[in-house]
């Protein structure tokens, strides 16, 4: 698939059609990919993903402002926290699959570099910022709420799922809450853990991330959503 294809499948993706081609294409590549291909480093994301943070965060604001209007300026700061921080955003990134679309070098691609958070939640930044650029701000502001303050309580619930989690069993279970590493997968400079989460004898949850902390994670939201259907 060329990139020019590519990208065109990014924007059906996120329902935006660019005017300006470089703004996504730069918000798609990575330093890594400047660096190896010995462009400049303005070629990269970088200052997109500078921009985009922005304006993510006056979205943000605004709309917890507005749906929250009881809540004091503590906690609109924490859950503003949990939303823009990059465990979430690269939570958000999973429905577009944006790290498919990532210009990486190709030591970065080798090592996992698509999955990993630091790498797309950046690129989700950078995507807003593109978009913010090219299309002003009610476009970036449409993009936000549609990818990511779309199912808030959910996206929050992702990132305190192990507090949450381990409120539950010490409310509701006489038994403890443990997370077993199961399996390992992948050479070490791309390694990805699989964690159960166990009440007990009982499997409840289960989780796979590119670190044992981001496997716990997973497994303990999947946990919640399958004790709270129950």
């Amino acid at each position: 698939m060329t990139k020019k294809i590519l990208f065109e499948d990014l924007e059906t993706r996120i329902g935006y059609q660019f005017k300006d081609s470089g703004l996504l294409r730069q918000a798609m590549t990575h330093s890594s990919f400047s660096n190896e291909h010995r462009l400049s480093r303005l070629t990269s994301n970088e200052r997109l993903e500078f921009l985009g943070d922005a304006v993510l965060e006056i979205v943000t604001s605004d709309f917890l402002y507005s749906k929250y209007t009881k809540f004091p300026e503590g906690d609109l700061t924490k859950i503003r926290a949990s939303i823009v921080c990059e465990q979430t955003l690269a939570f958000c990134t999973r429905e577009i699959e944006l790290g498919k679309y990532l210009l990486l070098g190709k030591g970065e691609d080798l090592t996992g570099g698509r999955d990993r958070n630091s790498i797309v939640s950046d690129a989700m930044e950078a995507l807003i910022g593109a978009i913010y650029l090219d299309g002003g701000f009610a476009n970036a502001k449409e993009f936000i709420y549609k990818f990511i303050l779309s199912d808030i309580e959910h996206k929050q619930l992702f990132y305190d799922s192990k507090t949450i989690l381990q409120e539950i069993v010490q409310s509701d279970y006489k038994d403890e809450l443990i997370y077993k590493l199961i399996g390992e997968e992948g050479p070490d400079h791309n390694k990805k853990f699989i964690v159960d989460a166990m009440i007990g004898d009982n499997i409840v949850g289960h989780g796979i991330g590119r670190t044992k902390k981001a496997a716990e994670q997973e497994a303990a939201y999947s946990a919640i959503v399958k004790l709270r259907k129950s």
